[in-house]
């Protein structure tokens, strides 16, 4: 399945469940619970999760019992009254044409002894729906279309585009062969040329990105375009996008907030994010940390909420700028030799290696594709050969159950045990979870705190973060939200997703903390950027180690207004390149400018110096000294850069938007070798021509002749200096005098060994002695 298809497919599944308009205003600031590891607004809960919290609320019980109470007569009288008024605002259809046109349909009819509730098509050969006015069709022959041949036509038009885009979509599904999904993408082109809205999305953000069609900016917008005009939040969002980049469209951040709100109320979590972080950062509007909060914890609840306990699928954030300077190490990929080494080494029966492969492959990342299966098989080989790790991880796959594995809590809970004996953390943690939820077991609070304290106690970031649960509701122990904040902090530590959800549900509402807007916005945004439109992270960057710079681009800049700093600094570093040929060549620095300026201010150090290089050369702005220092101070004093550094010691030195001062310029460059040792050579030659600059302007400085006037040589050197200095003078003269003889005599030697010109050598019988 292309990463494409995750996206629309969640897109679509979240969307269904997104709040109303109402709900999304809606203050939260109350009343919250953790189920499963995740703090959940009470306002927001779903059906399961209420099931969860039965055994430990007796608040709930207690509504529900008194809803129980109601008398069962006013319950009938609300119900028949809704049916009521149902039936009366229900539309009554008219039969058109046939032998009882303009009469109302009757509902049920009856034909060929069967009866039915709306209009059929049975019966007739061309498709239409038709219905009876009365009860029964064959008595009274009276029936009428439930359409026009207009409207007929255009139905069956749908039903057609229906079939085709399920063709498509069932081929893209089914295969990873880059050439059937470009077949199925030539099923998707026919289906959204026959106006279908959901063929239509996805082709033009294949358009959009080049993902399998050939990319198109152009028709990607007016298939965007004609999308909003149908109310797609998809289309929308996109739409948004364009003005906000200026791909295809002259740049308008008016226009794309405009679409970016529409989107975000139509229920698009991209949408959402986008307005998050742009009100976080001021971005087109005025700053708002309320306004980001709002935005950002509605996609990290559908975040969290989608999220198992293993704590979700790795983000690869590879810096193009970084991979450049050390290619390799940035990225953290691991090469294609590399991994066919371990799994040599797995096939073996190296057990580590199946254990390493196996987490490969049951989360994905680092080059590896995520893979339920091999995952299994490489945890299997490990289990058998008694490895209490490849147990744990095997109970875990039972627990959650996939396509791969069924799930089975009674098979899981084996191999917890089996894992805890060994003293396994996994495995204490997967049996802590059996026992906090009775899956497999009865429910034992007792046991369960007492495995996930042994599991934290070795640093296991599930024990820590179903402690903190338990802790933050007072299951089995006293309430106790400094001990929830303190597990929660540790589970966080190690990169649990729903640690950093709950942290920030925790200051957002300031429950055992000092409420505070702006972390619980910077935790709920990590959140919502481990959502699975992170995987276009990897896309876009395996269009760019393709070649194909135009495609990483654009998907680096709509990642890049979701508010990922690794894709603003990407995009802004292919823009410096000049390697996208989509954009203008004179709109290049200003737009990498623009995406340095917002990665810098997340924190990025070389985007920082960058900005501080942008404006001492006039890339994409005028040339400001000024501003160039003060971006390199920003990253020396912040991130102890030795690169800025440096430069601070050069427009020191030149006296460039500071004052000259070489003194300073001598510290800032001997701060820079001390920084990072690859500035030593560069430092020591800048100290060098320092160091002559040096001598020579205080020569100019001083007046020689005032200094020798003011020198007294009797006092100096004694009453008989002048004896002294001639001495000297013909000691020196003597030496040269000596010298220039030995290189005298030295030559017809040197001259005897040199080779002569073969030209100008004469006859070896006319050669003289030696």
């Amino acid at each position: 399945m292309s990463l494409l298809d995750e996206e629309g497919n969640q897109d679509e599944s979240l969307e269904s469940k997104t709040l109303s308009a109402e709900d999304q205003v809606k203050d939260h600031s109350t009343g919250t619970r953790v189920v499963a590891g995740q703090i959940f607004l009470e306002s927001g809960k779903s059906d399961s999760q209420s099931e969860n919290e039965e055994n430990f609320h007796s608040q709930e019980e207690e509504k529900e019992n008194s809803l129980e109470e109601l008398n069962s007569l006013e319950m009938s009288n609300l119900l028949n009254k809704d049916l009521e008024e149902a039936e009366i605002q229900s539309p009554v259809l008219t039969a058109i044409g046939g032998t009882a046109d303009g009469e109302p349909c009757h509902f049920p009819f009856l034909f060929m002894e069967k009866e039915y509730a709306e209009c059929t098509a049975d019966g007739r050969e061309d498709g239409r729906l038709w219905c009876a006015t009365t009860y029964d069709y064959k008595k009274d022959q009276k029936w009428g279309f439930c359409e026009s041949e207009e409207q007929s036509n255009k139905r069956r038009q749908m039903q057609e585009a229906e079939d085709v885009y399920q063709i498509g979509m069932k081929i893209l599904n089914e295969s990873s062969k880059k050439a059937q999904k470009k077949v199925a993408y030539q099923y998707l082109l026919k289906a959204a040329d026959m106006n279908h809205t959901k063929a239509m999305e996805k082709v033009s953000y294949a358009l959009l990105f080049g993902d399998y069609l050939k990319q198109n900016i152009q028709s990607s917008k007016e298939l965007f375009e004609k999308l909003t005009e149908e109310g797609s939040p998809k289309g929308q969002m996109a739409l948004g996008f364009l003005y906000a980049s200026g791909l295809g469209v002259n740049s308008s951040q008016a226009k794309a907030l405009v679409y970016y709100t529409f989107g975000a109320l139509g229920g698009n979590l991209i949408a959402h994010m986008i307005l998050g972080y742009r009100y976080w950062a001021g971005i087109g509007v005025l700053q708002s940390c309320e306004s980001a909060l709002t935005h950002y914890r509605l996609v990290a609840n559908h975040v969290a909420s989608d999220i198992s306990l293993t704590g979700g699928t790795v983000v690869q954030r590879i810096r193009l700028a970084d991979e450049v300077e050390n290619p390799g190490m940035a990225s953290g990929m691991l090469e294609e030799d590399l991994i066919q080494y371990y799994q040599f080494l797995a096939e073996k029966g190296d057990v580590q290696a199946q254990v390493g492969l196996g987490q490969l492959h049951l989360h994905g990342g680092r080059g590896v594709e995520q893979n339920h299966q091999r995952a299994f098989e490489y945890f299997n080989q490990a289990a058998n050969a008694g490895n209490s790790h490849a147990m744990a991880f095997l109970g875990k796959m039972y627990s959650e159950g996939s396509d791969v594995v069924p799930q089975s809590n009674e098979t899981a809970l084996q191999y917890f045990k089996k894992a805890a004996d060994m003293g396994n953390p996994v495995g204490q943690s997967g049996l802590g979870m059996a026992y906090l939820y009775g899956r497999g077991v009865p429910v034992n609070y007792e046991l369960a705190l007492k495995y996930f304290q042994k599991a934290a106690e070795q640093g296991w970031v599930d024990g820590q973060l179903q402690l903190g649960s338990m802790y933050y509701n007072g299951i089995g122990v006293k309430k106790d939200y400094k001990q929830a904040l303190k597990y929660f902090n540790l589970a966080s530590q190690g990169g649990h997703i729903l640690a950093f959800y709950n942290l920030a549900q925790m200051h957002a509402t300031g429950t055992g903390v000092m409420r505070s807007c702006h972390t619980a916005v910077e935790l709920f945004k990590n959140v919502c950027e481990r959502g699975r439109w992170s995987e276009r992270l990897m896309t876009a960057y395996n269009s760019y180690k393709d070649g194909d710079s135009n495609s990483a681009v654009v998907q680096y800049l709509l990642l890049a207004e979701q508010g990922y700093e690794v894709a603003q600094s990407n995009a802004a570093f292919i823009l410096d390149q000049k390697e996208a040929s989509i954009v203008g060549e004179n709109e290049t620095y200003p737009r990498a400018l623009l995406h340095w300026n917002r990665a810098a201010s997340q924190g990025y150090t070389v985007a920082r110096i960058k900005l501080g290089d942008y404006h001492f050369y006039g890339f994409g702005t005028d040339v400001d000294y000024e501003t160039a220092f003060i971006h390199y101070r920003l990253a020396s004093e912040q991130q102890h850069s030795a690169q800025a550094m440096f430069n601070l010691g050069y427009m020191h030195e030149k006296g460039l938007g500071i004052k000259q001062d070489i003194h300073l310029a001598k510290r800032f460059y001997d701060m820079a070798a001390e920084a990072s040792p690859d500035a030593q050579v560069p430092v020591f030659l800048a100290l060098c021509k320092l160091g002559v600059i040096y001598s020579l302007q205080y020569i100019r400085e001083i007046n020689i002749r005032e200094v020798f006037s003011h020198i007294d040589m009797d006092q100096l050197l004694g009453p008989e200096w002048d004896l002294y200095l001639m001495t000297i003078i013909a000691l020196l003269l003597g030496t040269i005098i000596a010298y220039r003889q030995r290189q005298h005599q030295a030559i017809p030697r040197a001259a005897g060994l040199r080779p002569a010109v073969p030209q100008q050598e004469p006859p070896p019988e006319h050669q003289p002695p030696q």
